[in-house]
This record gives C-alpha cells, sequence and structure tokens, in this order.
C-alpha cells in the first residue's frame, strides 16, 4: 500500500466527521490570512499615522490590531480543539476497529503473534498517525496559505529591512505556571486511563479463547470503548486548556503592544518618520521563519504517521475467524464422533493428531491422557473450533461442527481451563461472564455453592462484590479454580471442557476442586485433560494418546491390567510421589 493509498484511506475515517473538518480548515484559512494582515496593517500604522498625523488612524489601528489578533486567536483556539477532536475521534474509532477485529481473530493469529506486539499497535502506532492525519495537515493548509500571504505581501511592497521585537509581559510567566500545573494534572489522569486502556486490551488477549465460548465479545467491546472514551475526553481537555492559554498570552501581548504603537503614535504627531513600507516588510520577513520551518519537517512526520498507519491496517486487515455455519438445532445433547481426524498446525509438519476415530456419547466422561505433546490439548481445542481440523470430521451430535454458527457451537461448551483466566472485576462478573451477564444474583450463589466457591466468598468484605485483581492475584489458585468451576456450572452447557490443574495446588485444595468437579460432571459431555493419573480413576473410558494417535481405551483398571502404555505412565507418577 503507497503513501497516497494510505493517506487517503486514513482520510476516509475523518469523513463522518466532515462538518467539524470543514469548520477546522475554515479556521485555519482565517489564521493563515491573519499572518500576512499583521504587516499589512503595520504599513498605515506608519505612514499614515507615524507620517500623516491621521488622528482618526491613530485611533482605529490599535483597535484593528486587536481585533486581528482576537480573531487569530479565536481561529487557532478554534483549529486546534477542532482538530484535536478530529484526531481523538480518528484514533478511537481506529483502536475500536483493531480491537474489534483481535476479538475476532482466529487462534492461529495470536500462535503468530506476540501480545506485544498487538498491545504496541493499540496503543503507540495510533499516536503516530494523528501526525499524518491530522498534525501535518494543519501545518500543509495553514503554512502554506500563510507562506503565500506573506511573500505577496512582501512583493507587494518591494524590498526593505526592518525589525519589530515584541516585548514579553511578565503576566504571561503567571500564566504559563498555572497552565502548567493544570496540564500536569490531566496528563497524569490520561496516564492512569490508558494504564486501564491497555488492562483491558491485554485480559482480552491473554484471555481471547473464554471470551469466545462464552461469548463476551459485546462485554469487552463495551469495556474498551468506556476506556477509550476516558482518554479522549482527556485528551480534548489538554489541547483546550493548552489553547485557551495561547489566546490569552496572544491578547496581553496584543495588548501591551496596541499600547506600545499608540503612544508612539501620539508622539509621532509632533516629528516627521518615514518607517511604513520598512517595517512592515521586515515584519513578513520575520514572520515567514516559523512557517517555513514546520513545513521542511514536514515529510519526517508524515512518513512516520504512514508507517504507523500501515502497520494498524495490517492489523485490521487480517481475516477474521471463518464463520459459515448455518445449521441450528433446538437441543444439543452431546455426543461427540471424530471420524479419520487429523490436524497439523500452521508451518509444522509433524502432525498433531493423525487418523483419531472416536465417539463420546453424551453425558459420558473421557479422559484424555498422555505424554506431552501426544495431542491432548489439540484435540480437546478443535471442539469448540479455535482451530479447524485439516482432515477427517468432528461431529456434534452427528452434525459437523464446521456447519454450526461459531457462536452456537460455543454455547454449547464450558471451559475450565488449566490457567485460569480471572478479569480485573467483581467475583460476581467473573462468575456471571459473558452472555450470563444477565443473570440473577441468587443463580451466582446457586453456582458458586455448587463449585465449593461460597465457603470462601461468603467469608470476603464484599462477597460477590469482591475485586479479584489483575489475573485473579487476590485469590489463591484453588480459589481461582473454583470461580472457573462456578463460571462453568452458570453456563450449565451440554459439554464441559476440564484442562485439569489440581497438580499445582495443594491436597486441601485439590480435594476441594475435585468436589468441584464432581458437581460439574453431572449431566454433562465431559472431556477431562489429565495430568495426574490418579484423579481420573472414576472416568468412564480413558483415552491415551501417543504422538497424536490413540493407543489405548477402557478403565483404569482395565488399562492398568493390560500392562501396557498407560501402566507404564502409571507406575512412572506413583514412583515419582513416592520419592
Amino acid at each position: 500500500m503507497n503513501s497516497k493509498t494510505l493517506y487517503f484511506r486514513l482520510l476516509r475515517y475523518v469523513l463522518p466527521y466532515w462538518r467539524i473538518f470543514g469548520l477546522t480548515l475554515f479556521a485555519m484559512v482565517v489564521m493563515a490570512i491573519t499572518e500576512p494582515a499583521l504587516p499589512a496593517l503595520l504599513k498605515p500604522l506608519l505612514d499614515d499615522g507615524f507620517i500623516a498625523k491621521d488622528r482618526q488612524m491613530i485611533q482605529l489601528l490599535p483597535i484593528l490590531l486587536m481585533g486581528i489578533i482576537f480573531i487569530k486567536g479565536i481561529a487557532t483556539l478554534t483549529s486546534t480543539v477542532g482538530m484535536t477532536w478530529i484526531a481523538s475521534r480518528l484514533v478511537m474509532d481506529l483502536r475500536m476497529a483493531m480491537f474489534t477485529k483481535i476479538l475476532t481473530l482466529p487462534t492461529t493469529e495470536f500462535d503468530n503473534i506476540s501480545s506485544g506486539v498487538l498491545l504496541s499497535k493499540v496503543t503507540y502506532d495510533v499516536g503516530r498517525v494523528m501526525s499524518a492525519s491530522t498534525d501535518a495537515l494543519v501545518i500543509l493548509v495553514r503554512d502554506s496559505l500563510a507562506v503565500l500571504g506573506l511573500l505577496a505581501w512582501m512583493f507587494y511592497l518591494n524590498w526593505t529591512l526592518s525589525l519589530i521585537i515584541f516585548t514579553t509581559v511578565p503576566l504571561i510567566v503567571i500564566i504559563i505556571r498555572i497552565v502548567s500545573k493544570r496540564l500536569r494534572g490531566i496528563n497524569t489522569s490520561i496516564q492512569t486511563a490508558m494504564g486501564d486502556l491497555t488492562r483491558i486490551l491485554e485480559e482480552a488477549i491473554s484471555g481471547h479463547k473464554l471470551v469466545k465460548v462464552f461469548g463476551g465479545y459485546q462485554y469487552e467491546k463495551q469495556r474498551f470503548e468506556t476506556s477509550c472514551h476516558a482518554v479522549r475526553r482527556l485528551e480534548v481537555k489538554t489541547q483546550t486548556t493548552s489553547g485557551l492559554s495561547v489566546l490569552i498570552v496572544q491578547l496581553l501581548t496584543a495588548s501591551a503592544l496596541a499600547v506600545i504603537i499608540y503612544i508612539a503614535s501620539l508622539q509621532s504627531v509632533h516629528n516627521q518618520v518615514t518607517v511604513g513600507d520598512f517595517v512592515s516588510l521586515f515584519t513578513a520577513m520575520g514572520m515567514l521563519f516559523a512557517p517555513i520551518k514546520r513545513l521542511t519537517k514536514v515529510n519526517d512526520q508524515l512518513q512516520q504517521g504512514l508507517a504507523a498507519a500501515h502497520s494498524i491496517f495490517d492489523l485490521i486487515d487480517r481475516a477474521s475467524e471463518s464463520d459459515t455455519g448455518k445449521h441450528s438445532v433446538t437441543q444439543i445433547y452431546g455426543q461427540l464422533t471424530l471420524q479419520q481426524l487429523s490436524f497439523s498446525y500452521e508451518g509444522q509438519a509433524q502432525s498433531a493428531l493423525q487418523d483419531v476415530s472416536l465417539t463420546i456419547e453424551a453425558g459420558e466422561t473421557v479422559a484424555l491422557v498422555g505424554a506431552s505433546g501426544s495431542g491432548k490439548t489439540t484435540l480437546a481445542n478443535l471442539i469448540p473450533h479455535f482451530y479447524t481440523v485439516t482432515h477427517g470430521k468432528l461431529l456434534l451430535d452427528q452434525i459437523n461442527i464446521n456447519d454450526l454458527p461459531l457462536a452456537y457451537l460455543r454455547q454449547q461448551i464450558a471451559i475450565v481451563s488449566q490457567e485460569v483466566v480471572l478479569f480485573n472485576d467483581t467475583i460476581a462478573a467473573n462468575i456471571s461472564y459473558g452472555t450470563m451477564i444477565t443473570a440473577s444474583h441468587s443463580d451466582i450463589i446457586t453456582a458458586a455453592k455448587l463449585a465449593y466457591a461460597w465457603e470462601f466468598i461468603e467469608k470476603m468484605p464484599q462477597g460477590l462484590d469482591t475485586m479479584v485483581g489483575e489475573r485473579g492475584v487476590k485469590l489463591s489458585g484453588g480459589q481461582r479454580q473454583r470461580i472457573a468451576i462456578a463460571r462453568a456450572l452458570l453456563k450449565n452447557a451440554p459439554i464441559l471442557i476440564f484442562d485439569e490443574a489440581t497438580s499445582a495446588l495443594d491436597t486441601q485444595s485439590e480435594y476441594q476442586v475435585q468436589r468441584s468437579l464432581e458437581q460439574l460432571k453431572q449431566g454433562r459431555t465431559t472431556i477431562i485433560i489429565a495430568h495426574r493419573l490418579s484423579t481420573i480413576a472414576n472416568a468412564d473410558r480413558i483415552i491415551v494418546l501417543n504422538k497424536g494417535q490413540i493407543v489405548e481405551i477402557g478403565t483404569h483398571q482395565e488399562l492398568l491390567e493390560q500392562q501396557g502404555f498407560y501402566a507404564q505412565l502409571y507406575r512412572i507418577q506413583e514412583n515419582v510421589r513416592n520419592l
């Protein structure tokens, strides 16, 4: 995508705000006109005032000067605030577009892109785009017109030499100090708001599977949009404060200058002074330096912004999850059928699963065991369609999962993952996450009791309204696990995927989580990814995987009697535990 295409694509995001954009451009044109108006005013001031001693002109010129400065100040304030408003809307719209895309990206994208890169795109790159889309445009329009106007006036006057130095007013220092203190407070608020925005983004990225399965798309989008609005309002407040300070300083400077000019003009009534063209021309020359300097640097600004725009649109243009399913049924029972199923991760020659055929009956509890890399987690990830089956079929109640809409398919599945994902919210919000946000208080309590989580929740000072901290840091591992089980219980989905994480818990916590799991399994098709074999003795069937293939199937006792792969794994774990 070339620079021209990128820039026009950025401007398309500005089109919805064309009225404010038009007003801002008009204000910039007014600003540009006032640039040559100031040195032009000096000619009649000096020639008619100092030389011709026209009393009417002497009285009129300070008023005209004040009027021009006032108009310029209002135009500057309007263009600055207007362009900041547009820029902040542009940044917000780009952030929302990127965040919406992140929520709908396929899991393979998260495997290939680090969360740090995504965070950088959303938080940093859009800031550089602001320079390309708005700041550079201000420079090009305002300063180009100002340079043309000043040059035209200089050619009209012919070349002469002179320079006017404006005297500063001590009050300006006081104003700057007051404004600086105000801006520091606002900037601190912006940093806090940006911290909240980054946290929400990071949580959505790290918990993307849970967001998908529990239907948290709208919830996350709303949280992120609220945070974006907070940042946007603070940025507009910053520029408004800064713009008002500039206006006040300009008015103070103009007042001082008007007084000086008026006094000098009165003194010139009794003396012949010829300075009109000379002072006016040299003033115009002095005023050329600043806009020319800015115009020479605008290309660097544009290129930095366009490079950032390329990065942003690269994310926005990525393909979302393929959702072609149209089949819908009134009820799902939970039977899963794998027919010669194979799967390979992108860029890997070795298959993670090879020709797997298996039927899991509705309501059956099946444990998947095997060494690390045997394909247990891969098989579990295929059920909610985090990945697409490479070969073969995966059926849910004899319906190909590819034929089911993603939202409907994932509505039938609850996941209790090995790494429990909790958001920096209340316990109640974490249990009733996503599509369950409308769950009643009593239903949440019931789910917490069934998960044996209520026993510690009711002891907390704020109960269900207790904040869990980032990633649930204020809770123990066992408590986090039981809240995740309560969330799955509240969802009441016919299929449960439990990536057992009890091996990292102490004996008491493991016992409590196992009790919760027994409640959760009732009446559901349950798939347990087992790491500690002693915890799956009561499973209806145990599926033993090795290098992506099923090597053994049976109950715990049957597999021990076969003295095969499972029995060997079991003996190894027993020996380690007895050491």
